[in-house]
């Protein structure tokens, strides 16, 4: 039984992983931190995780990038396996994230979904096959309450998809002040916010004559979910490192 803290308890993705944990019998939630500490699952919640003495193993972050030190500190200072799940962080805390993973398990990934991850790979061997004959946009869409824009999931295919090129190409997030031709180097990133879009991903390959497209859908927060949880179970007892959903997806298939 994999003992977890879940910081951001009271949101609406710690609802969602609180109600996922309840009907699994191989993990269970310990205590949470939220700014709301309401006890609405069962389990104690703090006012911030710093607070927390219950014993754990695992910490799941599902909050805001300014709680991020104070989850890494906390996990450092007990020993515990970290899943970073908060998205829209800058460069500064992803440094804190990699510095952390020097001295603890780190779990970290832009989309817990593991349907997009897998998605990242098949994106990534299409682009080594067929790199010099196809054009490459990604399109990504999602509800209008979302602040970042390109989504940290766009980005993330986007560098899946660099690594899979032989020659560098560059991002390409604004053409309406241009008046040139598409270059043959560049990846098109395009976002669309509207309704209640949980999540909508798209990978084109536009070729001559043809066009091959990977697609995700998302419709409900539960998939974000049950990664998240996952990725706490995946890393926890690890050794100190930096972990994502692409390790959890190659042990899968191993």
């Amino acid at each position: 039984m994999v003992r977890l803290l879940l910081n951001g308890c009271n949101g609406k993705m710690g609802r969602v992983i609180s109600q996922c944990v309840a009907g699994r019998d191989d993990c269970k939630i310990v205590a949470g931190a939220d700014i709301v500490t309401e006890r609405v699952f069962g389990y104690p919640v703090y006012a911030a995780i710093g607070e927390i003495t219950e014993e754990a193993d695992a910490v799941i972050d599902f909050s805001h990038p300014s709680a991020l030190k104070n989850v890494l500190d906390h996990a450092k200072e007990h020993g515990l396996s970290a899943v970073i799940a908060t998205t829209g962080l800058d460069e500064a805390q992803k440094a804190m994230i990699n510095k952390a993973a020097e001295v603890i398990p780190v779990f970290f990934s832009f989309n817990m979904s593991i349907g997009v991850n897998l998605m990242a790979e098949l994106a990534k061997k299409t682009a080594g096959l067929l790199q010099h004959d196809f054009d490459i946009e990604i399109v990504e869409a999602h509800h209008n309450q979302k602040i970042d824009a390109p989504s940290g999931t766009a980005l993330m295919l986007a560098d899946a998809v660099s690594q899979g090129l032989s020659q560098p190409y560059h991002y390409e997030y604004d053409r309406h002040s241009q008046r040139k031709k598409r270059d043959k180097t560049e990846i098109g990133i395009h976002s669309i916010r509207g309704g209640t879009i949980v999540g909508e991903h798209e990978v084109i390959f536009a070729g001559r004559d043809e066009i091959i497209t990977i697609t995700h859908s998302a419709r409900s927060k539960e998939i974000f979910a049950v990664g998240a949880v996952n990725a706490a179970l995946f890393v926890a007892g690890k050794g100190p490192g930096l972990y994502s959903m692409g390790d959890l997806v190659k042990e899968g298939g191993e």
